[in-house]
């Protein structure tokens, strides 16, 4: 945890941008894996750790901004849990940890909120994302219908968004582990191993760096499936391994980055044109990144470098700045450009990506890619966000485009039919937009970017 100190501020913060009512914030529960005894490990609902810092599951904060106090309902260790969990902490213990004074047992939270809404008070919460919680807030509050408060959404936004040096420093750990990880996974690809050889070790990295991974591996020969989490090929020559792999420290800072390399260790001329291009596109992005530009123009810049890849190669015809435009490019790049990052993998978007990712009144796309654009509004000094630029040759996404006739006149699908099975790709990593730029996340345990460096590892 941060010292104590730091969950109070933002807790005065949260209050005073609110101004009145209650604020409700449930910790998560233990998730069952298969029976309610044998669970998936824990993890804690980002905001609860962003404003109490406290890694257990079964306790709630509650802010009454009318009264001025802050309270923590929980639980003190019982004998069965202490048999089968070790010592605990005692609920007062945790709560003088994370700056809190009061505190009570979690069966007497619904009494608490009904005597708040007995005398008017607003409770603000958030939709729970798991069921159960959906279920104990809806019980807690004897609401059937719940709704969650738009203006304890967009107070916690304004604090989350930005980044402290803290924040930077987990972050940057975080990073450190998955420069490992990926020291490992490139240094272990040769042709005959099958991809859980690969994501096993991944695994044991993140376990024996005191942490987890922030989200589940994707390590696949088949990098166009975007999220694909089967690990059962066999690897071989000729092809290449997209991986997207983010470890998260001990107190759940995540990264989240992706390479893409040749099995043999030596990229083809045609994956070279295709990786090159993918690189241009993330470094004009990069490039292009600064407070007051609007992420979604950056989207649509990486589109149109693809757009210019592609017509080199014979498989796009006409102007590229006119394609991006038009999303042309969605065809080979149907997801967004990035997203924020921090305490969750994609920051906040529990929260509701148009609430985090667009500004007010700027409406999201309808085109194929930039439709899943998670951040488009314009950008900050603090933010911290990826950069993830792809190319992808999608089989059955070109079959209907083509069946269509979408593009033709910009689309040389004779042409692309040559491309079929060349996979995907894609390059990602973190970064801090600073005041008069971006700065990359992890720069000094850099992961191979370049085709050269990429050639210099694999195998070795």
């Amino acid at each position: 945890m941060f010292n104590a100190s730091i969950y109070t501020q933002r807790r005065q913060r949260l209050a005073k941008d609110l101004g009145s009512g209650i604020v409700l914030l449930p910790g998560n529960n233990y998730q069952p894996f298969n029976y309610p005894a044998n669970t998936f490990p824990f993890r804690q609902d980002g905001t609860f750790l962003y404003f109490a810092g406290l890694d257990l599951a079964g306790m709630a904060l509650v802010i009454d901004i009318d009264a001025g106090n802050d309270l923590l309902f929980g639980h003190d260790p019982t004998i069965d849990d202490v048999i089968w969990e070790g010592p605990l902490p005692s609920l007062t213990d945790l709560a003088a940890s994370a700056g809190i004074t009061q505190t009570r047992e979690i069966q007497d939270l619904p009494s608490f909120l009904k005597n708040a809404q007995s005398k008017g008070q607003t409770i603000h919460y958030l939709m729970p994302y798991h069921g159960d919680l959906n279920t104990q807030l809806s019980n807690w509050l004897n609401q059937p219908q719940l709704i969650a408060s738009v203006a304890l959404i967009e107070a916690i936004i304004a604090q989350r968004s930005y980044k402290s040096d803290l924040e930077i420093a987990q972050m940057e750990r975080s990073l450190a582990v998955t420069q490992k990880i990926y020291d490992l996974a490139m240094r272990q690809t040769i042709a005959g191993k099958k991809e859980y050889e690969i994501v096993g070790g991944v695994l044991g990295i993140a376990a024996s760096n005191n942490g987890q991974m922030a989200y589940s591996p994707i390590f696949s020969v088949n990098g166009h499936v975007l999220h694909n989490h089967y690990y059962g090929n066999t690897m071989q020559n000729g092809q290449w391994v997209v991986a997207d792999l983010g470890a998260e420290t001990d107190m759940h800072y995540a990264s989240d980055l992706t390479r893409t390399w040749p099995v043999s260790g030596t990229f083809s001329p045609v994956q070279r044109d295709i990786y090159q291009t993918v690189l241009n596109a993330y470094n004009r992005a990069a490039d292009a990144a600064k407070p007051g530009i609007a992420y979604r123009d950056c989207h649509l810049l990486a589109w149109e470098t693809i757009a210019e890849g592609l017509k080199d190669m014979g498989i796009l015809e006409g102007n590229p700045a006119e394609m991006a435009q038009l999303g042309v490019p969605g065809l080979f790049m149907p997801h967004g450009l990035g997203h924020m990052i921090g305490l969750d993998v994609h920051d906040m978007e529990n929260l509701g990506e148009n609430y985090v990712g667009y500004a007010p009144g700027q409406e999201r796309s309808t085109l194929m890619g930039l439709k899943s654009l998670r951040l488009a509004r314009p950008l900050e000094a603090g933010f911290v966000l990826t950069i993830e630029p792809g190319i992808y040759f999608i089989p059955p996404l070109i079959d209907r485009w083509e069946a269509e006739g979408k593009f033709k006149d910009f689309i040389n699908y004779a042409r692309l039919r040559d491309f079929r099975n060349e996979g995907g790709c894609r390059i990602e990593d973190n970064f801090l937009i600073t005041d008069t730029g971006a700065r990359m996340l992890g720069a000094g345990v850099a992961v191979p970017k370049t085709i050269a460096e990429v050639e210099a590892v694999i195998g070795k």
